[in-house]
Order: C-alpha cells, then structure tokens, then sequence
C-alpha cells in the first residue's frame, strides 16, 4: 500500500546505508515483514523493540510508527491494513502535538491500550532512534537515541486491570453539606441612583461640522465617548461563608473487581512473527532502517553501536553542509514567467470576486446596483481573452441597469 522508495535519503552517513521511505503526500503506507524467528512472552523474557526514523521532509501531520504483529503462516501482507490485528504499536505520531505512541495489547480485555502520559518525540529532519522495552517484570522503558525518557509500571500506566479502589456507592453528599466557601454581603446595598448612570456620553467638545447639511446629513448629533463617572454593573460584596465544610470527598472502598495480573507484560503470547508499518501520511518522506526485536537490550544497544551510531554524525554534518548552502537564484525567464503565474492568479481572484457581487446585486433586484469594473493592464496574452469577455460582460451590465431604470456606480 502506497509507494516505498529503497534509499539512504537526501543526506546520510552512508550512501550504501539505505532504508525505506515512503514518497508521496496525502497517503495510506503499508509495508510488512517476516521476523527472522517469532518472539514468544514466556516467564522471565523480555520484549525489545528498536528500530530508526527520520523525518527527512520535516513531518506537519503524519504517523512513524511501528507494529508488531501476530499471525504466523497464515498472515497474508497482501492484505496488512488498519484492521490488521497487533501486539505492540510504537512510535512517533505528529499531527498538531508530537507523541510517542505505546500501545499494547491485553489479551484479557481484547483490546489494545495506549499509554495514560503521553511522551513526547523528536521533530528535526535528522535520524532518531526508537526503542521499547516491554519487562517480565511488569515495568517498561522507552528511549530515544538510548536516552530514557519514560518508565514505569505497566499497571500504573495502562489500563490493564481494573483501579484498586472505587468511589463507595452507599454514601452520598449530605443534604447539608455546604461547600460554597462565600456568600453575598447582605451589608452591602447598591447605591440610589446606580443604575441610572449611562456607559456613554455624548462628546462635550465635539462641534458640528460648517458644511453639515440638515436635510441631507440629518440632524447633527455628537459622538459619545465612555462616561468617567460609569463604574460598571454593580455587584455585590462576598464574604467568608462561616457554615463553609470545605468540599465534600466521596469515600473510597476496595473494588471487588480489582484482580492482580502477573502476565501483563505477555503481549506476545501467541508468537509474534511480522513487523509492518501501517500510516496515513500527509507529509511524506519518512525514512525507515535498522529494524531490531528481541529479548535483549543489550543486543539492541550494540546492534544501534553498528548501525545507527556509525551513521549519526556523518548525516548531521551532511545535512548542514546542504542547510548551509543557498539555492540557486531563477533565471530571468523565470522570474517573468514566475511574476505572470502569479499576477494570473490574482486577476482571475479579483475578477470572480467582483463578478459574484455584481450577480448578487442584480439577482435581489436592488434599486442600486453597484457595478464593479477591474482597470488593470493584462500583460500577458493568454489573458486577452479574459479582458474581451469583461468588456462585454460590463456593457451588458450597463444595458440591463438602463433597462431596469437602475442606478449604476463604476467603482
């Protein structure tokens, strides 16, 4: 699904050093693989997922996560989509905020969760490195670039089992409790006459202009200005509330569903056996590579020493020599052609903009019709035909405002 270009990108450490990378905008990518052997949870076996992008086109809105897959034989990549089922799905996803998805799968719930707090990823067009550490212990731990930046308890933050504790449904807020911490002042008493006071008041030093004329302007009144003496709507004083308890807190009992999961950790309880990348996109030129799953971090981390790390540095220094470097100036041909392309455009909005007008005020049959006439000089000759069409699209205007006794205004 969708188009994958075999590349090591625009700059890199490498040129022999190539990835995949998806190629176009405003697209569904899908792209699976068979692991080398299927990783299986069993007791004491970590999960360890590692793999590397770079956002070469400098991502708006698009996804850069990784699936891990179950399936075995009878996984058909043919058809790997949205509604393929999986174990683990981890990775950037940028549209609006910049996140790192972990989502994983319980096979007690059905379901797949994500995180609580979401963690945030890199932005830059530079390559990074993904890794996720699901622990037979319960815990995980994510690193970017083999930094740790999120790690915790699989309970605390995943919906796995259900909360410990439950609000206790034999007790409710008494009748009497009183939890407004104020109450009106019944002292304070608005003042006679409050309200009678206006917002506005006419300008004391405006004069009326010597060519004022009544019957045509009207009658001549002053601009109003804010009055100084206005204060505003009244409001009334508040006070400490002495029958104030403070806010009412629901009692907590043990949840009799709450059940202890040792196993949670066991996304991969069926042999997880494909890995696949399955995004919408809608700023291409994501770059994939150095694909890791096992059960060992530490394999992970010397398989990052000899693939990522080996082309880190060059890529960076690649990539700014490129920033660093100006695009070249357009030809003069260029620049015209680039000047009427763009001067086109603006004829054409200014034209259609003032023809719905004119159409408006015809079609309700106003007794002023304001006909709308664009003066411009039309260098270009494919716009000749436009500027013939005008013309007689303003004298047949005219025509119809003598007919219908209209009053027409060119503008």
């Amino acid at each position: 699904m969708g188009e994958w270009t075999h590349t090591a990108g625009k700059f890199y450490g490498s040129a022999e050093d190539k990835g995949i990378q998806t190629t176009g905008p405003h697209r569904f990518y899908g792209i699976s693989a068979k692991l080398d052997k299927p990783y299986v949870s069993t007791p004491g076996k970590d999960l360890v997922i590692q793999y590397s992008a770079k956002l070469e086109t400098s991502m708006e809105c698009g996804g850069a996560y990784i699936k891990l897959l179950p399936g075995g034989d009878s996984f058909k990549s043919s058809k790997f989509g949205g509604d393929t089922p999986y174990s683990v799905m981890f990775g950037p996803d940028i549209c609006g905020s910049r996140r790192t998805h972990v989502i994983l799968h319980s096979d007690k719930k059905n379901d797949n969760l994500m995180i609580k707090n979401e963690i945030t990823c890199e932005n830059d067009q530079l390559t990074h490195l993904y890794t996720l550490v699901v622990k037979a212990d319960n815990t995980f731990e994510v690193f970017i670039d083999q930094k740790s930046v999120k790690k915790g308890k699989l309970e605390d933050e995943f919906p796995f089992l259900e909360p410990k504790q439950i609000q206790d449904p034999a007790q409710s807020k008494p009748a009497d409790w009183v939890d407004e911490a104020s109450i009106p002042d019944p002292s304070d008493v608005k003042p006679e006459g409050y309200d009678d006071v206006p917002a506005e008041i006419p300008d004391a030093n405006a004069k009326k202009p010597d060519d004022w004329d009544a019957e045509e302007d009207g009658e001549w009144e002053a601009p109003m200005v804010d009055n100084p003496a206005y204060k505003g709507p009244w409001r009334q004083k508040r006070i400490p509330n002495p029958d104030y308890k403070g806010p009412w807190v629901h009692p907590l009992i043990p949840n009799p569903a709450y059940v202890s999961d040792d196993t949670m950790y066991s996304v991969c309880k069926e042999a997880c056996t494909h890995v696949g990348f399955e995004l919408w996109q809608v700023t291409d030129g994501v770059l994939f590579d150095d694909i890791f799953v096992s059960d060992s971090l530490e394999e992970a981390q010397k398989y990052a020493e000899e693939t990522y790390f080996k082309k880190k540095d060059g890529e960076k220094q690649m990539f700014d020599a490129q920033k660093s470097t100006p695009p070249p100036e357009p030809s003069k041909s260029e620049e015209h052609e680039g000047y009427y392309v763009r001067s086109s455009y603006i004829y054409i909005y200014f034209f259609c903009y003032k023809l719905c007008c004119l159409i408006i005020c015809i079609y309700n049959d106003h007794y002023l019709s304001v006909l709308m006439i664009i003066r411009v000089e039309m260098n270009s000759k494919t716009f000749l035909k436009y500027k013939r069409i005008l013309k007689n699209i303003i004298k047949s205007t005219h025509t119809f405002c003598y007919k219908q006794n209209l009053k027409c205004i060119n503008i």
